[in-house]
């Protein structure tokens, strides 16, 4: 009688796919160790990295954004939006854990009401790049992910009980980052409340995982339109050809695609800066919506601007930039109060008796407008 022959089974390795959006959220930078191979990192940020794996905001990267960091360069505009610092310990006066007053404002499980006839819909908590800025850092990549059917029930009953939400923005983390199923399972149920007239994708994976952008996920959403998607360029070296790519497709399949940057120290808060990226951006059809003042998020000052910085960039570039390149510059008030448009005062005088408003224009030139 001959022995029994023992096989093992040899599981065939997966193919290193950079192109598949799987492959790159399977291989993300996720320790400390990992960013200290992927970069020469500075004590500080080696500090934070350390101190982010104990406590803080979590590190993600995903290998095709990490590809558009300098290695070398402590100053990489990019590098300073996700790689972590020692100073996300510090608190300085006006920091806030929850800046927007969400929680304040949740009126159902994973929903939050901030304005009349809108709701913020927070369907994960999980991104594929954690940006050191986040408003949410205190729930996003905490590890429970897309949030079930079950648990997302309470906040869909609540938009079908109140006919005054017109516009549903989903949110988390990132609802890109799901799978295609979850999510167009999502979209197709807000988008069967009869009075939500639009929704919002709010994602930033077309800068950082702009593979994820696919003809499957296309073809699975353009059924639920009109969906707007908001995404999230903060910088002109964010433009890639990959980026434009994924852009392209939702722009082709008739999603509208709007951008909204935020203003921060040392990356971005220079007007030349802006303007590149606000033409890029106009380029491949997104338009620049808002330019953001950072909120107030706890351990992230060292990334804020003055409000007045944003007002003098604004000022520099009207009439020098298309009106269709140039965004409103906002701030979200602290305490979920709601947005503030900020903007330079054009009016120099007003005469009541001629009843006369002298305006200065970006000529810096002086005009009377004469009320009827």
């Amino acid at each position: 009688m001959s022995a029994a022959v023992s096989l093992r089974v040899v599981q065939p390795r997966a193919k290193k796919n950079p192109r598949d959006w799987r492959w790159q959220l399977r291989n993300a930078i996720t320790t400390a160790d990992d960013l200290a191979r992927a970069l020469k990192l500075t004590a500080r940020e080696l500090e934070g990295a350390l101190r982010a794996e104990r406590a803080g905001l979590p590190i993600a990267l995903t290998p095709y954004y990490a590809s558009l960091i300098s290695r070398e360069d402590p100053a990489d505009p990019i590098r300073a939006q996700c790689v972590p610092d020692a100073r996300e310990a510090d608190v300085a006066r006006g920091d806030l854990v929850d800046p927007l007053g969400e929680e304040a404002h949740t009126v159902a499980p994973h929903l939050v009401r901030r304005y009349p006839d809108r709701v913020l819909l927070l369907v994960s908590d999980r991104c594929a790049v954690y940006c050191r800025f986040c408003t949410r850092s205190r729930m996003v990549g905490q590890g429970g992910g897309a949030i079930s059917a079950d648990a997302m029930k309470p906040a869909l009953d609540w938009i079908r009980a109140h006919a005054e939400i017109r516009d549903v923005i989903v949110s988390g983390g990132d609802p890109l980052a799901m799978s295609t199923e979850k999510l167009a399972r999502v979209v197709s149920e807000v988008r069967s409340i009869d009075h939500v007239d639009t929704i919002r994708l709010a994602t930033r994976v077309p800068v950082t995982l702009p593979m994820r952008v696919t003809r499957e996920l296309v073809r699975a959403l353009k059924p639920h339109h009109p969906i707007w998607v908001m995404t999230h360029f903060n910088h002109p070296s964010e433009i890639t050809r990959e980026s434009r790519r994924a852009c392209a497709l939702l722009a082709d399949a008739g999603f509208p695609v709007m951008n909204q940057t935020v203003l921060l120290r040392g990356i971005n808060d220079d007007e030349k800066i802006l303007e590149a990226l606000f033409r890029g951006l106009v380029r491949m059809r997104v338009r620049p919506y808002y330019l953001l003042q950072m909120d107030p998020v706890r351990g992230s000052s060292h990334l804020r601007t003055p409000l007045r910085r944003g007002v003098e960039i604004m000022r520099a570039l009207q009439g020098r930039v298309s009106g269709i390149a140039l965004p409103k510059f906002v701030c979200d008030t602290p305490g979920g109060k709601g947005k503030v448009v900020l903007a330079h005062d054009p009016v120099v005088a007003r005469d009541a008796h001629e009843k006369t408003t002298t305006l200065r224009t970006f000529r810096e030139e002086l005009v009377d407008y004469v009320d009827p």
